[in-house]
């Protein structure tokens, strides 16, 4: 399998006519438009996420970052069964989205504090007195990493999606007395897209919801600066019409 966005083999996707194995191919309801439908791979990128995670009915899951990926993870893990799902960011608006979008509970980590009080503050609120069963790191950004593993009950199991810096420090000590079971996820892989199909037809995870904007070919660059920015939650760029 090739990523459509990974130099030097490829382009990208963003062209009039893109050819690709039929075997790879999902035929679209007719209910589904296309701007939904490109959600398809990200919300294939959650499934993975939450199927390494291991969500199960009755599990609380914390989910560090509100952006595309976290948000389609926190719905995806509310159609898995979690009854308490919160979700950590710092930008408002993300976070009072993922209230309505995921019936999520939400946390924004006091920048002053150390990652055991904000860990400890986010445990009081949502009565999580021996720590969460899951946690999912979707920024890949140190502190939450941290904050990730003094948030995980012991025994937890945390799952490593967001990718930042090649190399960050962690609390390697209260990993290994928590016995914490952490992996890593990439991508997708077997079942993800037939899964992230069933919930799109299903109407289990309403991916539209997440779309800010719709930008023509042209403004691609101006796209990707509002979503540098944390402009809006999902802002689309529409293929080459020539």
């Amino acid at each position: 399998m090739k990523f459509a966005a990974s130099p030097p083999d490829s382009h990208g996707a963003l062209s009039k006519f893109f050819r690709m194995p039929e075997d790879f191919c999902y035929k679209l309801p007719d209910f589904i438009g296309l701007d939904e439908g490109v959600l398809a791979e990200p919300l294939a990128v959650a499934v993975h996420v939450c199927r390494l995670a291991d969500v199960k009915l009755g599990q609380s899951v914390v989910i560090f970052g509100a952006g595309t990926i976290g948000l389609l993870c926190a719905a995806v893990s509310k159609s898995m069964g979690a009854s308490k799902i919160v979700s950590v960011d710092m930008n408002e608006s993300r976070l009072d989205f993922a209230r309505k979008f995921a019936a999520a509970g939400t946390f924004r980590p006091e920048t002053g504090n150390s990652a055991e009080e904000n860990s400890q503050k986010l445990k009081d609120i949502y009565s999580l007195e021996g720590g969460a069963d899951t946690v999912i790191e979707a920024t890949g950004a140190a502190p939450c990493i941290e904050t990730g593993i003094q948030v995980l009950r012991s025994g937890g199991r945390f799952v490593q999606a967001g990718l930042g810096q090649p190399k960050v420090m962690f609390p390697i000590v209260a990993l290994s007395e928590k016995e914490v079971h952490m992996v890593g996820s990439f991508r997708y892989g077997p079942g993800d897209f037939d899964l992230a199909m069933h919930l799109l037809e299903s109407k289990q995870v309403l991916a539209k919801e997440l779309i800010t904007a719709i930008e023509p070919f042209e403004r691609a660059a101006h796209a990707w600066e509002r979503t540098k920015k944390g402009d809006g939650i999902k802002t689309l760029i529409r293929g080459s019409q020539d």
